[in-house]
């Protein structure tokens, strides 16, 4: 019996313990966050006016970051798609106008560097933008490389290793740049929530899925994601995902749907889908570490290191974990020698037009989310907020990748309730950090990151629910311009066909409604020529009499 009570005294104490340190780590935190509140940098955030402290806005970091994290890889190895700088003359001899799309040591050892580039280019330009929504707007939003400009770049305008594509690299970032250029001066002026409603609604919401559906094809293929999808001579593309494959041309060679890559993929989408059924926060890199985790053992069917001297060098850079690589091939090299080319209007205006709609829309729903918009649809910072991520785009062309936008994703941070541009500091520090293991980041394979493609458009695609499909005029061109973009491989042909379609099917409205306005304003005219005539008679009557 004294055994027994003494054992109920050890564990009496040690729940005493744990109670007494829970209690004081409370007060502490407390503390802490009653002082940074009182302190210059929580009065210039406004952590009491806006009912947060310091502990709650950092919670909020970290889910945001986790959840966007994804960005770093995925957002480099799309555009490491269009080949980036590298050129036949990095190939290893004997060279020929088509090592870039063949195996070729040199060609991949380029691209592996040009990959490590991206990912910092990534990380800098998501830290600069994040860090100045921060501090200038004062509002808690993650910023990045968006998803569908960097897949329209890498695809549509430079092409797969610098093929098929109108554009250079160097030419398109130049793109970019312009297009940021203009953004920033229409949001200076305050036209952005202008501009984007002179789109018809069907297709600003098609557009959104339209994207969605080219980023998931994209995410299916072989050479940028999970290998599901691949060429057929007969049907264009066919189910694939085959163990081996003809390294030109991408055909099934044999062993269809035998690919242990593609069911490591597979495993990894599962993974993610299950999580963000359930809310688990991250869930977006889960699925991602899991399969790059099991991806770099060497000497098995999925390993991304395989026994070849490209991949015992990509090994022997992993190995390092920990390193700050240097930009050096994609920053400053953009080119604006191509701009008499009608190519590059045409690129400029659809990057333009998607960024207004995507982007403009984003920030604005993020402040609905966090509750920051009031009874006249403005919100607290919307002014500097429009600012700094039209600004991001520019600093981001200057270092080799796309559009800067505010990402979804900082819904996240917004449901642990932050409230500050303290939230978006703290994002910038994690982007930071995330800096020095680029070695790891670049190490990340293309069947990893095709599920994450696949679950962008996922989420992407809610917004069809909004468009009213009893309505021809808005369905017609809504359906075809979420079908073109990933048929034509092409976004800027989905957008012209969606607004062309609407302009003929509302040719007779557009019509009878220019004819009316014409018609009231001859009446208008006709109704003050007599309304002057009248005034003349009568001044000049009055005047006879009085003679």
């Amino acid at each position: 019996m004294g055994s027994g009570t003494r054992m109920e005294e050890g564990g009496g104490g040690g729940d005493g313990f744990v109670s007494k340190f829970t209690s004081s780590f409370i007060k502490m935190e407390k503390a802490l966050n009653r002082a940074f509140s009182k302190c210059f940098l929580g009065k210039y955030f406004k952590l009491e006016a806006r009912k947060t402290c310091f502990t709650r806005e950092f919670r909020a970091a970290m889910a945001t970051f986790l959840t966007m994290a994804y960005i770093i890889t995925v957002n480099a190895t799309i555009i490491a798609v269009s080949g980036g700088t590298c050129s036949t003359a990095d190939c290893t001899p004997p060279k020929s106008a088509d090592c870039v799309v063949k195996p070729n040591a040199g060609y991949e050892t380029c691209l592996a560097k040009t990959k490590s580039d991206l990912v910092v280019a990534t990380v800098v330009s998501a830290m600069i933008s994040t860090v100045a929504m921060g501090l200038l707007a004062n509002l808690p939003f993650g910023l990045a490389p968006g998803m569908g400009p960097n897949a329209y770049l890498a695809f549509n305008l430079v092409g797969y290793h610098g093929n098929g594509g109108p554009l250079s690299y160097q030419t398109a970032l130049a793109v970019v740049c312009i297009e940021g250029v203009l953004f920033l001066l229409v949001s200076a002026l305050g036209l952005r929530g202008k501009l984007a409603k002179l789109i018809p609604h069907s297709i600003r919401l098609a557009c959104a899925a339209g994207i969605g559906l080219f980023i998931a094809f994209v995410g299916l293929q072989s050479n940028q994601g999970l290998g599901l999808i691949g060429p057929d001579p007969s049907n264009l593309v066919t189910i694939t995902a085959c163990k081996i494959v003809d390294p030109v041309t991408g055909a099934c060679l044999g062993g269809r749907m035998q690919s242990p890559k593609f069911w490591l993929g597979l495993l990894g989408l599962l993974i993610t889908s299950y999580g963000l059924m359930k809310n688990v926060k991250g869930s977006m890199i889960y699925g991602i570490l899991f399969v790059t985790f099991v991806s770099w053992f060497r000497h098995t069917g999925v390993t991304y290191f395989p026994d070849t001297p490209l991949g015992d060098a990509n090994y022997n850079y992993f190995k390092k974990v920990v390193d700050f690589h240097k930009i050096e091939s994609t920053a400053g090299v953009l080119s604006f020698s191509d701009f008499n080319r009608s190519e590059v209007w045409v690129a400029l205006a659809t990057l333009f037009y998607v960024d207004v709609l995507a982007i403009t829309g984003t920030v604005y729903t993020m402040a609905e989310i966090g509750e920051f918009v009031d009874e006249k649809g403005n919100f607290e910072g919307e002014y500097m907020a429009y600012i700094v991520d039209a600004a991001g785009t520019i600093v981001g062309s200057t270092l080799g990748v796309t559009t800067t936008a505010t990402f979804v994703e900082s819904s996240a941070g917004l449901r642990e309730g932050g409230r500050t541009g303290l939230t978006a500091v703290f994002i910038g520090m994690f982007f930071f950090f995330s800096l020095f293991f680029t070695p790891l980041f670049s190490s990340v394979p293309p069947w990893a990151i095709g599920s994450s493609l696949v679950l962008v458009g996922v989420m992407m695609m809610k917004v069809v629910k909004d468009i009213d499909w009893n309505n021809m005029k808005e369905a017609v061109p809504a359906f075809a311009t979420m079908l073109l973009m990933p048929l034509t491989y092409s976004i800027a042909n989905g957008i012209i066909a969606g607004i062309g379609l609407h302009i003929a099917l509302n040719f007779f409205d557009y019509a009878s409604s220019t004819i009316k306005w014409f018609r009231n304003m001859r009446r208008m005219v006709v109704k003050e020529q007599n309304q002057v005539s009248a005034t003349t008679t009568a001044a000049v009557d009055s005047t006879v009499e009085i003679i």
